[in-house]
């Protein structure tokens, strides 16, 4: 049986450990640009296998929460090129999650005041941080408008050149395509979001199509070797919803096993909340084996609420690799503590989104 604490391959990607360090928000980076801060953080929690950044924006229209970092201004990806220097001479593996929310935005977040994007103008019921004088409120997410379809070729490019940024200026180990959660690639993907009427929208292969564009994208820039992508079938997270997921995210998975991915990073169940959802039944085993019988030979990455136990039960089970979230925001030596069986440092919700270094950088290790 693999072991959690073994060395693991990821397409390009020799990671020392099967532990990764889940994508975390954490509204700490003004005007989009990673500061010593946040050099800082990443550092501390190098011993991870691999490190997914915190979701960083593509375009300034990829924009949702205030202070999250950026890919497309020269001094956000200096201070990315800071983090990663300092993660690699940690000895730690890192690589960016490329993010485009589409509906879950503010006009406040966007450029010019206008409104965000999605595959139809349906308005997501949830809340997105505006930071103002420092203090971090929770607002609504405003109407958006649906894209033209003129529009999206677009949005494919400012992936790809994001993904070229992230490697070859930034100096990432690769990328993450958060195609999860309730952002704009899911939003196209899922029926609850997606109302379109054209090649993008209706059946299953329309609906995935703007994501599978993305990714052979992403792929054509930075290689398949250093490109995985995230996915959640049945989270409610940012009001999402599709009327019959199973065959969707098998079509979806089934094509992503021709682009020899480094990884697929799959969320099981409620993100941040329960794993098992009667109301949403999901076969993930299924999920798995559809992509292995289609050919793909990227690592299956698994997340949401794992601790040891959990973890090492789904590497017998056919698991590579496992990410932990909020586990790593308290917790910054958590492969050590897992690995020892020690106790866990609590989190404050208070100081996760917003702030200084207070609940950021000053979680104690062991001693």
């Amino acid at each position: 049986m693999p072991s959690l604490f073994e060395p693991a391959q990821a397409g390009a990607l020799r990671l020392a450990n099967r532990i990764a360090m889940a994508p975390l928000t954490r509204n700490r980076a003004p005007q989009g640009i990673p500061r010593d801060i946040n050099v800082t953080y990443y550092v501390q929690r190098a011993s991870a296998g691999l490190l997914i950044s915190e979701g960083t924006a593509i375009s300034p229209q990829g924009q949702g929460y205030s202070d999250v970092p950026g890919l497309y201004q020269a001094a956000q990806l200096d201070g990315w090129k800071r983090v990663t220097d300092a993660v690699h001479q940690a000895g730690g593996k890192i690589v960016c999650q490329l993010w485009h929310v589409g509906r879950v935005s503010h006009t406040d977040l966007q450029p010019g005041g206008a409104a965000p994007v999605a595959p139809s103008a349906i308005t997501a019921q949830t809340r997105t941080v505006l930071i103002k004088d420092g203090v971090p409120a929770f607002v609504p997410a405003s109407t958006p408008r649906a894209l033209e379809a003129a529009e999206l070729p677009g949005i494919v490019h400012d992936y790809a050149t994001a993904a070229r940024n992230a490697v070859h200026v930034a100096g990432f180990d690769g990328v993450e395509i958060h195609g999860a959660n309730g952002y704009l690639l899911d939003q196209f993907l899922k029926t609850g979001a997606n109302h379109r009427t054209d090649d993008y929208g209706g059946a299953i292969p329309h609906r995935a199509r703007l994501p599978l564009e993305v990714t052979r994208a992403v792929v054509d820039a930075v290689g398949p070797g250093r490109c995985g992508i995230r996915l959640s079938p049945v989270t409610p997270a940012n009001d999402i919803v599709d009327a019959d997921p199973q065959p969707l995210f098998e079509y979806v998975v089934r094509e992503l096993a021709k682009l020899d991915l480094a990884y697929l990073h799959i969320v099981e169940g409620s993100t941040g909340g329960p794993r098992e959802l009667p109301e949403r039944p999901f076969d993930y085993v299924t999920l798995r084996n559809t992509y292995r019988n289609a050919g793909g030979k990227g690592a299956w990455m698994l997340n949401n609420g794992y601790d040891r136990a959990l973890a090492e039960a789904a590497l017998a089970q056919g698991a590579d690799l496992i990410s932990f979230g909020r586990p790593f925001i308290s917790n910054p030596d958590l492969v050590r503590r897992l690995r020892e069986n020690a106790p866990l440092n609590p989190g404050d919700k208070n100081t996760f989104y917003g702030g200084g270094a207070n609940g950021y950088i000053d979680y104690p290790a062991l001693s």
